[in-house]
Formats: C-alpha cells, structure tokens, sequence
C-alpha cells in the first residue's frame, strides 16, 4: 500500500518541485496539492493521509497554526525558505524540517525518517495483540524490554531519556519527540518539552502539575489545556 501524502504550500514552484521528487518514488502517491491551509482543512475532514509536507508562511493560516488545529495529525515535514521557525516545530514534533531549495538527497532522507516511523507504528500496533512492550538499548550491548503498561514517565536529557517504570529506570539514546511518537497516544501524553507520561498512571493534578507515585511533574504552559482535556476526557 503508497504512502498517501499531502503538499500545502502557497507557492505553486514548490509544490511542483516536492510532487516531482515523490513522483519518482513507488512507495509515495500525492493525493492532493493544495494553495493554502484553509483548504487542506476541509480536505483532511473526509480524507485519511499519511504525511503532509508544509510550508510555514502562508496567507490566512500558516503552517505553525495549521498543525496546532489538527486533533491527529499525521506525520509532518516541513519544507520552509526559512530556518528561523525550526525550533519551535521541533516542539510540535514534526518529523523532519526541510529548507528550500530543497535538493533531491536531503528529500530522500526524509523520506527514510517516513518509512522508519510509520514501520515502527506498524510493529507497535502488531505488538498490542498482546501485551505490548518495546525494546529498548540500555547499553552498547544489551537490549531491554519494557512493557508498556509499567511506564510511569519518560523524561527528556538533551540527546538521552530516562524511562520510569514500576521496575526500574533505564537511560536510552533518543529524543522525546521520537519515543513518545511510538507510544499508543490514548495512554500516553506530552505535558512538557521534557517530559511524556503514562496517563492512566496520574495519581492526582493540582494546577500546573500532576503527581505520579508521590513524584511532581510540571505541565508546560502550552500544553495545559489539551492535558487537563485528555485527563478529564480519559476519566469519563
């Protein structure tokens, strides 16, 4: 089955250039090109799509706000003139952020960062037929299981992670944006820039923290309103 992709771009050279590059790649079908977020909006209603490559500057809506409004959004590859607005889609964790004039051998690894990650969610899904767990590298040598339901909290150490569970603590090599991507988002959320955590695991919130096994989390300030939400929503 392609890989069903979505280009949103006001500026219609570069919709050209990225549809042309994917049109050489089997694996990738582009369902719809679309001049403006508005759009894609309506367009994303009644059509399911694996990944959208987005412009930022755009009239009415631009990039940054468009992804906010996506309940579930897909995977998201950036493709912008400008590299100002890289951080802050890091923390919307998009997949992968493209700088124009986008030359073929950059376009091919993010595409391999697509194929990798919707491969990962593949085998996550194929694992909750049972009890799901991930591996993980503790070490240069050892792999560990974990199982997902002992996860308390995963916190962020610049280029490492520390994972909590009803077990033990393990350090791994890995960004947060990338770990918390393979986790089941009904069980999971990001509340911080540094940190995910197990949802059904909250022992209480209390203004902007919540408390896990007699540990404090803070929530971040752009991340309050969808928690309390997901909290409230997980415990109807």
């Amino acid at each position: 089955m392609k890989i069903k992709c979505l280009i949103v771009d006001d500026e219609p050279l570069a919709i050209n250039v990225i549809k042309n590059y994917l049109e050489q790649i089997e694996d990738f079908e582009v369902i719809s090109t679309f001049t403006n977020a508005i759009d894609s909006l309506n367009f994303l209603k009644t059509n399911n799509v694996d990944v959208i490559f987005l412009d930022i500057n755009m009239p009415v809506l631009d990039g940054i706000n468009f992804i906010k409004s996506l309940e579930n959004p897909p995977l998201i590859i950036i493709t912008s003139a400008y590299e100002d607005f890289a951080l802050e889609t890091y923390e919307l964790d998009v997949l992968d952020y493209l700088v124009k004039p986008i030359e073929l051998p950059r376009f091919m690894k993010a595409l391999n960062k697509i194929n990798r990650r919707l491969e990962n969610n593949k085998v996550l899904s194929e694992t909750t037929k049972e009890r799901p767990y991930l591996f993980v590298k503790i070490d240069k040598k050892k792999m560990k299981k974990i199982f997902l339901d002992e996860i308390l909290a995963i916190e962020s150490l610049k280029d490492y992670l520390k994972i909590s569970t009803t077990t033990g603590k393990y350090i791994i090599h890995s960004t947060l944006s990338d770990f918390t991507n393979l986790l089941p988002s009904r069980d999971f959320i990001r509340i911080h820039r540094s940190y995910t955590i197990a949802i059904g695991k909250i022992d209480a919130v209390e203004g902007n923290s919540l408390e896990i096994e007699g540990l404090r989390y803070v929530i971040g300030r752009s991340y309050i309103d969808e928690v309390k939400q997901k909290i409230l929503n997980s415990s109807l």
